[in-house]
């Protein structure tokens, strides 16, 4: 089937031109923001040549063909007719959609994602020093206050997060809002922590009734301060004149929205988040594991409502309030019942597309992320994704029973082990996922999927007296070089569904620790973006590599990239692809893990990693043979 047949099925699948708002595409996904997604026919679109998988995620149908043909096939469709837009357009029009309630939880999590590495990094150091604890190695003395610097430096400093965060999202001042934000917790305050504990510390009273102590543990009044903030400082942007707005905003924003953060916002909100905590703490206790399994039943129906970073805003309260996560377990028991209905599908389909779609998103699902298993899979025969909501309930029941809570946020599932080392929870923590596991799985392989006939392509009969066709041979061995220089990913642990699953072809990936990209072969660059955030080389060999800078990062439309190339270019190993700035993607609020595949995979017998630990530019990488 040529590109511009393919094109006129993509428009058909996702419910004609008319349904279309805006097309767009990256270095392996066509992007179609769509009017009504109830008239994407799934099926079909998952079926249509050339796609190697589909889901519907943060606003977007996403269809997966990879390098080099998602170009083609977005000209197709284009040339249809099809309107485009950038994928920052998209990004920002897809943040539109929703309701209000929608929208505003859309922004909790806009705030607390950049913020969730460093309580995944302070849970996981609890878990090491309670793990040293339970082998009998307790630390004392000056490691014992090292291990403390480690483990509560994150919660103590959290308002101060929050309120840059929030500054970030709402676009004031970054640096006028971790100032703000340490403001908040500054020493001269009494600690909200130890006037909570009833001790002989007492809050600062100001104008003989206003009790005044350090915001220590608050995540809603911050965020509430660094909202207003942000809106106060860039009023005030407007009406100062520019010659001396690097005076005065500054002075103004600090000295305006400190008195209101520590007299006004600060108490009133603190006592509002004081009873959301309660009302939280109140549904986790309730008796025979009530609250899991309510919890535990409709959290993957939140998923698809998109309204889930809710839990982000509980489960950082939750932290720095009592310094465990209950919330952590339930959702990982919902989540594992999800992956599990998947992997139920895929052994149970004869269908050999959706075999490849089903255990790719339910890995996705396993490291974390459910919406392929969800959009691509459950909801889609709709009887999965409601048996795994019974499985999960059950599942949240058990882990409220057990009494899990884990020791930060952000992980669950199979890297949400590490949450549960040294708290003495880990083999509960495990026994609680294989159940979970086992009922997602038996529910649906026995009472949820059956192969439709549609889905099963019954075999031609065979024709007499046809030679065979020659197997194709294989190529010959290569070595792929390290492109830049960084800390080695495994590919399954990186944070894109798409390429974690191996959609796309086996390699690795690589945390970077320099600014720069380099070819790792010699041969020709096939493609090179405009953003130059994706490159795709072809070696002299004939493997074909796309070499992937950070994730979703197209959407920064080329700010902080340097292309040195250009498409059919002729390079040798070495050769500057292009530079990038790590700082500008940090600032974006995403991730610069950058992919190295074989996108060609199938054209050889293995493709095995060469590096680990850490890697640097030119080093062998992978091997090919």
């Amino acid at each position: 089937m040529d590109n511009k047949q393919i094109a006129k099925e993509v428009i058909e699948a996702v419910g004609g031109r008319e349904n279309v708002r805006s097309v767009a595409h990256c270095a392996t996904r066509l992007r179609v923001m769509v009017v009504d997604e109830s008239k994407i026919d799934k099926e079909k679109a998952e079926n249509i040549e050339k796609v190697k998988g589909a889901f519907f995620n943060s606003g977007q149908y996403q269809m997966i063909f990879g390098t080099g043909t998602v170009n083609k096939i977005y000209d197709e469709v284009v040339a249809l007719g099809l309107p485009t837009a950038t994928t920052t357009e998209q990004k920002a029009e897809a943040a539109q959609q929703g309701n209000a309630f929608q929208r505003a939880i859309r922004t909790f999590g806009d705030v607390f994602v950049p913020i969730i590495p460093a309580i995944v990094a302070t849970g996981l150091f609890m878990g090491l020093r309670g793990l040293f604890a339970a082998f009998g190695a307790e630390l004392t003395g000056d490691l014992l206050i090292y291990s403390q610097i480690l483990t509560d430096t994150a919660f103590i400093v959290l308002p101060a997060l929050v309120v840059w965060s929030t500054f970030r999202v709402f676009g004031g001042n970054q640096t006028i809002g971790i100032v703000l934000g340490m403001m908040l917790i500054a020493g001269q305050l009494p600690n909200a922590w130890v006037v909570a504990s009833g001790g002989d510390v007492k809050p600062l009273t100001f104008f003989g009734f206003i009790p005044v102590v350090g915001l220590q543990g608050s995540v809603l009044p911050a965020f509430i301060i660094g909202l207003i903030g942000a809106k106060f400082e860039k009023a005030v942007r407007k009406v100062v004149p520019e010659v001396l707005d690097l005076l005065v905003t500054p002075f103004i924003t600090l000295l305006v929205m400190s008195i209101l953060g520590l007299f006004v916002i600060g108490p009133v909100f603190h006592v509002v988040e004081k009873a959301i905590l309660g009302g939280t703490q109140a549904i986790l206790a309730l008796p025979f594991g009530l609250g899991g399994l309510l919890i535990g039943g409709v959290h993957q129906v939140i998923v698809v409502s998109g309204v889930h970073h809710i839990f982000n805003f509980l489960e950082a309260q939750l932290i720095a309030n009592t310094g465990a996560n209950p919330f952590n377990a339930i959702i990982t028991a919902a989540m594992t019942a999800q992956g599990a209905a998947t992997v139920a599908v895929g052994v149970k389909t004869k269908n050999p597309k959706l075999k490849a779609l089903a255990f790719p998103a339910a890995l996705s699902a396993f490291l974390g992320i459910t919406e392929p298993a969800i959009f691509g899979v459950n909801l889609r025969y709709r009887k999965p994704f409601l048996l795994s909501l019974i499985a999960g309930a059950i599942g949240g029941a058990l882990a409220a029973i057990l009494g899990l809570a884990g020791t930060g946020m952000g992980v669950t599932i199979i890297p949400g082990a590490t949450l549960y080392l040294g708290n003495g929870q880990l083999f509960q923590y495990i026994f609680m996922v294989a159940v979970s596991f086992a009922l997602g799985f038996a529910l649906t392989y026995f009472f949820g999927y059956e192969d439709e006939e549609k889905d099963v392509k019954k075999p031609s009969a065979p024709v007499a007296d046809k030679p065979v066709a020659a197997a194709v041979a294989t190529k010959s061995e290569e070595t792929i070089l390290a492109p830049l220089a960084g800390e080695v990913v495994a590919l399954k642990d990186v944070n894109d569904p798409v390429f974690a699953s191996e959609a796309m072809g086996k390699g690795i990936a690589i945390k970077p620790s320099g600014n720069q990209v380099v070819s790792p072969v010699d041969g020709t660059v096939e493609i090179a973006f405009e953003t130059g955030h994706a490159y795709g080389i072809k070696s002299a060999n004939g493997t074909e590599i796309l070499i992937h800078v950070g994730i979703d990062t197209v959407s920064m439309n080329g700010k902080g990239f340097d292309q040195k190339v250009k498409a059919n270019q002729s390079v040798k190993a070495g050769d500057v692809l292009g530079t990038f700035d790590r700082s500008a993607i940090a600032q974006a609020g995403l991730d610069d893990t950058t992919m190295v595949i074989v996108t060609n995979t199938a054209d050889f017998a293995a493709v095995e990693p060469l590096a680990s630990a850490t890697v640097q530019e030119g080093q062998d990488l992978l091997k090919v043979k």
